[in-house]
């Protein structure tokens, strides 16, 4: 009786490096804590070399993100100098912008790095959205800081230094920047509404249908996210933030469904 001998199959290729990154395996508790290690310091890292090349420009950065405030000042004819009572402040100030700039452009590498250490535990057709997600994330971050720095900051100094009108301001530097910073990197913050969204609507938690039935409860949410970043009590200020943020509850709506379509026609497809 003749025995049949089968081929061997053949053997896989040597998967592409940054393939071979993403594509993910078992690691035990121990393999992540050093897993979290390594991106945390090629995030810090990244932080660090953004912030001295930031810090290289700190006077023209100083120039452009005092203006919301100088020309707040100018416009209710007060001086639009800022003032120092220690003389390391200003020194300190400049580390503080640099830091925030620094921030805002290293946030793309940072936000890889997040991706890449939760890709082990996603399945091989969710770490194609790698790329998307990281152009989304750091895009969505950036947009709202230039969001508050353009529209947010100006509306909310002018409110802030009118309703004060009968006092003389001397604005110390470390308090408005203080301020300012916050103001940015919050709402850069809340504008990633869509994305963590839309990765709820990839994992299943949600779906569009959820997010329409409940979309007067997200209204609200909203407008007490917008008046908590915003420090003061004007309307028009809080209004300018919680628009936005509506407009991209709804745009989130259609991700999700989006994601929902795509997931139902690949379900029918394996059916068939």
């Amino acid at each position: 009786m003749g025995t049949t001998i089968q081929n061997p199959p053949p053997k896989t290729p040597d998967p592409d490096p940054e393939e071979a990154e993403l594509s993910g395996k078992q690691m035990s508790f121990l393999e992540h804590l050093e897993e979290l290690r390594v991106r945390l310091l090629r995030s810090i890292y990244a932080i660090v070399i953004g912030s001295a090349v930031c810090f290289y420009f700190h006077n023209q950065l100083y120039q452009i993100l005092a203006k919301p405030l100088t020309d707040s000042l100018i416009a209710l004819h007060q001086d639009p100098h800022l003032v120092y009572v220690n003389p390391v402040d200003p020194f300190n100030l400049f580390i503080k912008i640099s830091i925030m700039c620094g921030i805002f452009l290293a946030s793309p590498y940072v936000l890889l790095q997040l991706w890449l250490f939760v890709s082990p535990g996603l399945y091989r057709n969710e770490k194609k959205y790698i790329w998307p997600f990281v152009l989304l994330t750091s895009g969505l971050f950036i947009t709202g800081g230039v969001f508050a720095y353009l529209l947010a900051l100006p509306k909310v100094f002018h409110f802030l230094l009118e309703f004060g009108g009968q006092f003389k301001s001397m604005v110390e530097i470390n308090e408005y920047w203080d301020l300012a910073i916050s103001i940015v990197v919050w709402v850069g913050i809340v504008f990633e509404l869509p994305v963590v969204i839309m990765l709820l609507s990839i994992f299943g938690i949600i779906t569009p249908k959820f997010l329409l039935k409940h979309y007067r409860i997200a209204v609200l949410v909203t407008a007490v996210v917008a008046a908590a970043v915003v420090p003061s009590n004007d309307l028009a200020s809080i209004f300018i933030i919680w628009v936005p943020l509506v407009g991209l509850y709804f745009i989130s709506i259609g991700l999700s469904w989006l994601v929902w379509v795509k997931k139902k026609r690949k379900l029918k497809n394996a059916e068939a």
